[in-house]
């Protein structure tokens, strides 16, 4: 959600979507400042056993920015975004991302599979797609 519909976030959602009491209680324990972090959203999924999408539901309709973006791409202060370009991508990890691209775009989902198969850091899929000029969609939390 962009930045001007700050405090707006449940407007992305049906009416008759109802908060999780027992997420939104962990996510209320986690956040800060009215904030939670990607890695914390993903280690509620874990510890609940509940897909990232609810969790990012929750913390939506609990009117909270997710920040600290796992792959770079957004809330980190003052820049915004920390991810750069890598100077250079091996051929296999090209070839990777390229083979999984849905219209033309990485998923959050696929860039954090290919972090796991390669094992290396989720930064440097982002690095490696933002080198090769390709964007990276469909955050698992929900927030783009």
């Amino acid at each position: 959600m962009a930045h001007e519909n700050t405090g707006n976030y449940s407007a992305k959602h049906p009416p008759e979507k109802k908060l999780n009491p027992k997420i939104a209680e962990v996510v209320k324990l986690q956040a800060l400042d009215g904030k939670i972090s990607c890695a914390s959203g993903h280690k509620i999924t874990g510890n609940l056993n509940v897909p990232p999408a609810e969790v990012g539901i929750t913390i939506d309709l609990l009117e909270m920015r997710i920040n600290r973006c796992q792959l770079g791409l957004y809330g980190y202060s003052p820049e915004k975004r920390i991810v750069k370009p890598a100077d250079k991508v091996s051929p296999e990890l090209e070839k990777t991302i390229l083979k999984t691209l849905a219209n033309d775009r990485l998923s959050c989902a696929a860039a954090w599979e290919i972090a796991k198969n390669f094992n290396i850091p989720k930064m440097e899929v982002s690095s490696a797609c933002e080198a090769l000029k390709i964007k990276i969609s469909s955050c698992q939390l929900g927030a783009f």
